[in-house]
């Protein structure tokens, strides 16, 4: 496709939502066309299924780890049609705060689903649409929820115990590590103005 697909990835508390903001404001002033999304959500049935996924009072409902990832498959393969590939087929720069790398960090490596069986999934939800770059945010799991207080957590960072986060970065690493092509590695953990340069710095890197 004419665009360029960049997601960012990482534990809870890494630092996706603002470094994405940033990350898009950065390369709208050197002239690219950005559109900045994220998931779960960037549609009108993606920000429902968001609410239904993320919500502390959805913790309620115990939903299954295999409902957990058909859920945000569902709200990924609208995102995919509705605004992923048309603005990729319209030579833009798509941003998304995480993709499908985070089904298989959450609902594999963390909560023991097949990865497998998660790359069938996805692979129905994207087409087989893969990112052009994907940025891990690196953080330690108990500096990441410390992050946010009690009352801003969602239902992942509430109900999740840290031995769950530590599995997710865990997935995260060893998803980086099998495909270097792909994958940046920056570490989130000092400063937001340091991260934001180290991410800037590896996404100008493979621009053209």
């Amino acid at each position: 496709m004419a665009g360029r697909f960049i997601t960012l990835e990482g534990p809870e508390g890494a630092g996706k939502t603002v470094l994405a903001k940033r990350l898009a404001d950065a390369l709208r002033e050197r002239g690219d066309r950005v559109r900045l999304t994220r998931e779960p959500g960037g549609t009108p049935l993606g920000e429902r299924v968001r609410a239904l996924l993320l919500e502390r009072s959805s913790g309620d409902l115990r939903i299954d780890a295999r409902a957990d990832a058909l859920l945000f498959n569902a709200a990924r393969a609208q995102l995919v049609a509705e605004v992923i590939r048309p603005a990729l087929e319209a030579g833009e720069v798509v941003l998304s705060a995480r993709f499908a790398d985070s089904t298989l960090a959450y609902q594999g490596y963390g909560a023991g689903l097949p990865i497998d069986e998660l790359r069938s999934i996805v692979a129905v939800a994207t087409g087989g649409l893969e990112p052009d770059l994907t940025v891990l945010l690196d953080v330690d799991p108990a500096v990441g929820l410390r992050r946010k207080g009690p009352g801003a957590r969602n239902r992942f960072e509430a109900a999740f115990d840290l031995e769950f986060h530590r599995r997710v970065r865990g997935g995260f690493l060893a998803l980086a590590a099998a495909e270097p092509a792909r994958w940046r590695v920056v570490d989130s953990t000092g400063h937001l103005d340091r991260v934001f340069d180290d991410l800037l710095d590896v996404t100008l890197a493979g621009s053209p």
